[in-house]
């Protein structure tokens, strides 16, 4: 092999790792986009026992059903821990539970919130001095149509929670003498993580900026 062929096939190969690098940069509205459309660049399979697969298909991130969980948690990149706005645009594409569990970072703590969660309908953080998202005061019901993408945004700062479905504010949680955590079940998404139960998962839109 001559030296010119050992320089092409290196630089192919580092131009392979560049393209599936994390390298998020803001945009001039300040969101900074996690997911590209192509690949799992920033993401990693969550190690969920038994999850089903994950995969990049038509500019969706999509989660295949796990037994029962399948996600994807942050890799790579830096994310901030408070006074910041995450967005994602998702959908349930078939199962009866949830399609959208996003736990994010809270301070030195995290939470999640679920998205047609118990049989397909229920809406909370989990959680919220101890008690999970069917049994504290953020808990909702509402309909989830598959295949339908819901724009899903959450606010974090030093002094709230608060999150829409589209234009319709769904949570603004005073945190302030609260405790927030997460379930056991979904440490390993931790920092950020997106996750589904027994459901599969589509997701074209997953960014972040930073409010003041």
């Amino acid at each position: 092999m001559t030296t010119a062929m050992r320089t092409g096939i290196a630089l192919g190969l580092l131009g392979s790792l560049l393209g599936c690098m994390c390298t998020p940069t803001a945009g001039p509205d300040g969101w900074i986009d996690l997911f590209d459309g192509q690949s799992l660049a920033c993401w990693k399979v969550t190690d969920f026992a038994d999850h089903g697969e994950v995969r990049v298909e038509k500019g969706a991130l999509v989660l295949k059903p796990g037994t029962p969980f399948s996600g994807v948690t942050l890799d790579g990149a830096a994310f901030p821990t408070s006074d910041y706005e995450i967005e994602l645009r998702g959908a349930k594409v078939d199962g009866d539970d949830f399609f959208c569990a996003l736990t994010f970072p809270v301070g030195a703590s995290h939470c999640t919130l679920v998205l047609g969660g118990w049989g397909g309908q229920l809406v909370g953080l989990s959680s919220l001095d101890e008690m999970d998202a069917s049994e504290n005061p953020t808990t909702e019901f509402m309909d989830f149509e598959k295949g339908r993408f819901y724009d899903v945004r959450i606010r974090v700062t030093t002094k709230h929670i608060t999150a829409w479905i589209g234009d319709k504010k769904i949570i603004d949680q005073d945190i302030r003498e609260h405790t927030v955590s997460v379930r056991w079940e979904v440490e390993p998404s931790r920092p950020l993580g997106i996750a589904s139960f027994e459901t599969e998962a589509a997701y074209t839109r997953i960014r972040y900026r930073s409010v003041h």
